[in-house]
C-alpha cells in the first residue's frame, strides 16, 4: 500500500488476543442466552454454537496465513484487493465495516439495558416506542457518554484502548468462570428436561441452525486482528495462532455460559425470566447463588463485554475505513491520522457519530442489527476465503510466515460453509432469512456503498483503488 502513514508498532500478544476475544464477548452471553436455549434448547444452542464455532474456525485458518503475508492496516482490504481487484475489495471491506458498525450501534443500545437492570430507578424522560420497545431520554444519555468516553480512548491511541481492553475482558472472564462454576455445583441435571435440544427430526435441525447462523455475529472479532496488522509487534507467525486461539476461547466461553444457564435453571424458570427482565443469565447467576448483588455482578460483567466489543470494533471498524480511504475508494479525509497519537481519528469519529445516532431506534434495533451485520459478516468472511484460494495459485511465491497444510480443502470449506451462512440468511423460510427491517438496513447500506463507489471513482480516477503492496 502506498507508505503515506507510519502506525505504532505497541501491540503484544497479550494485547491482540484480549482485542479478539473481547471483540467476541459482548452483551450476547447476557440478553440472549434465554432466547437461544428457548429456540434451540441449552444442548442444541452448544451445537449451534460449535456448528458456527468450526465455519468460524475454517475462515479463521484463511486469516491465519493471509494476516502475516500481508501484515498491512485493512487486512481484509489487502486480502480481496489481490485477489479480485478494486470492485471485489470494495465490496468486502464495505459489508465488513457495515458488520462493525453493527456491533458497535447493537452495543450503544445494549448498554442503557444495563444500567437500567442495576439501577431500576435509571429509566426515565420517555420519549416514544419503536416496534414495541420504549426509548427514554436517560438511556441516550448513559450511551451517548460512554461513546464520548470511547472516542477519547481510542483517538489517545491504541495502546491506551488496548490496556483498558486487558482489564475489562479479565473482570468478563472471572464472572464467566464462577458462574459456570457455581453451576455446577448448584444447578441440577433434572433442569435439562425438556430443554436438551428444542423440536423433533427436521423441526430441531432448523432450531439448531438458526443458532448456528447468529453465532458467527457472536463470534466475529478475531477478524479486527487483520486491521491492526501494522501495529503488532510480535513474530508474524506468532500473530496466527493467537488468532486461531481468541476464536478457540470464544466458543468454549459462549458454550460453558449457556449450559450453565440451562443447569441452572428449567424451561418454567427460563420462560418467567424472559417475560420479567430478559437477562436470563443474570437470573441464573441469583439462583445459583441465592443472592440478587450476584446477579447485578454478573451483568457489570456483561457491562465490561460491551465495552470490550464496542471497543474493538471501533478499532477495527476504524481501520477498514482508513484503508479504504487511503486507496480513494472513500473520501480521503478519513485517511490521515493523528500526528500526536497516531490513530484514524476522523474514522474513528465516524462511527462515534452513528453509534450516537442508534440508541434513538430501541432495544429492538438489537435483533435487527445484529441480523443484518452477521450476513454482511458472512459475506466479507466467503470473499477472504475466496481469496485465500485464489491466492495460493496467483501469488504461490508470496511468502507465508504461516502456511496453512491442505489448503484446498481448508479453503474451499471456509468459502462453502460461509457461503452457506449466507444463503441461508437469503432464502425465504429458511428460519434465519432476514427480515422486512433487515432487508432495510442492508440494502440502505449496499445503496450507500454504491453512491461512494461511483463519487470516488469519478473524483479520484486512475486513484481509485489504486493500492501497492510488496
Amino acid at each position: 500500500m502506498n507508505e503515506k502513514h507510519s502506525f505504532s508498532k505497541v501491540l503484544n500478544t497479550t494485547d491482540i488476543l484480549v482485542v479478539a476475544f473481547g471483540a467476541m464477548i459482548g452483551w450476547g452471553w447476557v440478553v440472549s442466552s434465554g432466547r437461544w436455549i428457548q429456540n434451540a434448547g441449552a444442548i442444541g444452542t452448544v451445537l449451534g454454537f460449535i456448528i458456527g464455532g468450526v465455519m468460524i474456525y475454517f475462515v479463521g485458518m484463511t486469516y491465519a496465513e493471509l494476516t502475516p503475508a500481508m501484515p498491512k492496516v485493512g487486512g481484509e482490504h489487502v486480502f480481496s484487493y489481490k485477489a479480485f481487484g478494486p470492485t471485489g475489495s470494495f465490496i468486502c471491506t464495505w459489508a465488513l465495516i457495515l458488520s462493525y458498525i453493527g456491533v458497535v450501534c447493537f452495543e450503544a443500545v445494549s448498554l442503557p439495558t444495563i444500567v437500567q437492570y442495576i439501577f431500576p430507578s435509571s429509566a426515565c424522560g420517555y420519549m416514544y416506542s419503536i416496534a414495541g420497545a420504549d426509548v427514554y431520554a436517560s438511556g441516550v444519555i448513559i450511551a451517548t457518554v460512554f461513546t464520548v468516553g470511547l472516542l477519547l480512548i481510542n483517538i489517545l491511541g491504541i495502546k491506551v484502548a488496548s490496556i483498558f481492553q486487558t482489564i475489562l475482558t479479565l473482570a468478563i472472564a472471572v464472572v464467566g468462570i464462577v458462574l459456570v462454576v457455581a453451576s455446577a455445583i448448584n444447578g441440577s441435571a433434572s433442569n435439562l428436561d425438556g430443554q436438551v435440544v428444542i423440536g423433533n427430526g427436521i423441526g430441531s435441525v432448523k432450531n439448531i441452525l438458526s443458532v448456528a447462523v447468529v453465532a458467527p455475529f457472536f463470534l466475529f472479532g478475531f477478524d479486527v486482528i487483520p486491521q491492526v496488522a501494522e501495529e503488532i509487534n510480535i513474530p508474524l507467525k506468532k500473530v496466527a495462532r493467537v488468532l486461531l486461539l481468541s476464536i478457540t476461547c470464544a466458543v468454549a466461553f459462549y458454550g460453558l455460559v449457556v449450559f450453565a444457564v440451562g443447569y441452572a435453571m428449567n424451561s418454567t424458570e427460563i420462560a418467567e425470566a424472559m417475560n420479567g427482565s430478559g437477562l436470563v443469565t443474570a437470573t441464573a447467576m441469583e439462583k445459583v447463588f441465592n443472592s440478587k448483588v450476584m446477579a447485578k455482578i454478573l451483568i457489570i460483567g456483561g457491562l465490561c463485554g460491551v465495552i470490550t466489543s464496542w471497543n474493538s470494533f471501533l478499532i477495527g471498524g476504524s481501520r477498514a475505513i482508513f484503508s479504504m480511504a487511503e486507496s480513494c475508494m472513500l473520501p480521503m479525509r478519513f485517511a490521515k491520522l493523528s500526528s500526536t497519537h497516531k490513530t484514524p481519528a476522523n474514522a474513528i469519529l465516524l462511527i462515534g457519530v452513528l453509534s450516537l445516532v442508534s440508541p434513538f431506534f430501541g432495544r429492538t434495533m438489537l435483533i435487527w442489527i445484529s441480523d443484518a451485520a452477521s450476513f454482511a459478516c458472512c459475506l466479507a468472511y466467503c470473499m477472504v476465503a475466496m481469496s485465500f484460494v485464489i491466492l495460493r495459485k496467483k501469488d504461490p511465491d508470496l511468502k507465508r510466515p504461516y502456511k496453512v497444510k491442505h489448503y484446498k480443502f481448508v479453503g474451499i470449506t471456509a468459502s462453502l460453509l460461509s457461503g452457506f451462512m449466507v444463503f441461508l440468511y437469503l432464502m425465504p423460510g429458511s428460519g434465519s432469512s432476514l427480515t422486512v427491517q433487515e432487508w432495510i438496513i442492508v440494502g440502505g447500506w449496499a445503496i450507500l456503498g454504491f453512491v461512494f463507489y461511483i463519487i470516488c471513482r469519478n473524483r479520484y480516477k486512475a486513484k481509485f483503488g489504486q493500492m501497492e503492496y510488496n
